[in-house]
């Protein structure tokens, strides 16, 4: 990890009080705030604070440690880092968590177009929807669908998800066809396996509705359950971007019109504002446009 951000953050940390006080002064995660704090006791081989359920105290390997960082922070003060004269170019590596689906209908069309305009820039993505550690796991930027962001993460919306509910033409003919929410507990639905008993949320003429679902098959990828509700393995619950193309030319059958199931927000999470190197920024900065303005996202939405 760099030093002299570990040595701010440290500083920052003894200056406030508290780490969740750092976290806030430093526009950081508090994961990412306790992280620094433990690689900087790593490196000093002791422990640096007495912590408390009521504050924060220096040992006195503390008291030494934090003069040598204020030093380290004057001494990088001094140093002019000012880039070679038209040499601006974003560069270096980025890597990005996404989900399977929101990454290959839309991400990748979006940073293939970025790649474009930054060749020096290489981007690495790594499909998953669980939950993951930006940190522990060196990811710059997680793009995730969510209405339950946790409280600790830095996150800034990029759009909505709308979603839709679905089957094959195949499976109706076999099962009939549920014209009400209700009408899906007589019905073999695909579920989310990360969130064990499944909860479908619709909202109808302003009401709010939750309706249990359950099935006999599950995944942790929603292209899965696509693609097992094309093959007419039962009722899925899918974004909008996905299914719309196979529900346009007859594969998948669109339900319970009536009802709009909820939608979510996507969100580009990440641990720093004021630590974020410029290439980070310039992709981040690039997606929000993105998916704000973009035909191919625009022609994806309902």
């Amino acid at each position: 990890m760099d030093r002299i951000t570990a040595a701010h953050v440290f500083i920052t940390i003894v200056e406030r009080g508290s780490l969740v006080a750092a976290a806030e002064s430093l526009d950081m995660s508090r994961a990412m705030v306790t992280r620094y704090l433990s690689q900087m006791e790593e490196w000093a081989g002791v422990r640096l604070l007495h912590r408390t359920t009521r504050k924060l105290s220096l040992t006195d390997a503390g008291e030494n440690t934090l003069g040598r960082c204020r030093k380290i922070l004057a001494i990088a003060a001094e140093i002019d880092v000012t880039p070679e004269l038209g040499d601006d170019a974003l560069r270096g590596l980025l890597r990005i968590s996404c989900s399977q689906s929101l990454g290959q209908t839309a991400l990748v069309v979006a940073i293939t177009e970025f790649l474009r305009q930054h060749p020096q820039v290489a981007i690495d993505l790594q499909m998953s929807n669980r939950a993951i550690n930006l940190v522990e796991e060196r990811i710059d930027l997680a793009l995730r669908i969510t209405n339950e962001l946790d409280p600790n993460l830095i996150a800034r919306p990029l759009a909505q998800c709308a979603s839709i509910i679905c089957a094959a033409p195949s499976y109706l003919a076999a099962h009939g066809t549920p014209h009400k929410p209700q009408d899906l507990a007589l019905h073999n639905c695909l579920t989310y396996s990360y969130f064990g008993k499944s909860l479908w949320h619709f909202e109808h003429q302003g009401k709010q509705l939750a309706v249990p679902v359950s099935g006999n098959l599950s995944a942790n990828e929603s292209v899965v359950l696509l693609a097992g509700a094309v093959e007419g393995a039962g009722i899925a619950l899918q974004p909008w971007y996905s299914a719309a193309p196979l529900i346009a030319n007859g594969q998948l059958v669109k339900l319970i019109p009536d009802y709009q199931p909820q939608a979510m927000g996507i969100y580009a999470i990440f641990t720093s504002r004021r630590q974020m190197p410029a290439t980070q920024r310039a992709l981040l900065d690039y997606l929000v446009d993105w998916f704000s303005h973009h035909p191919r996202w625009q022609s994806l939405l309902p």
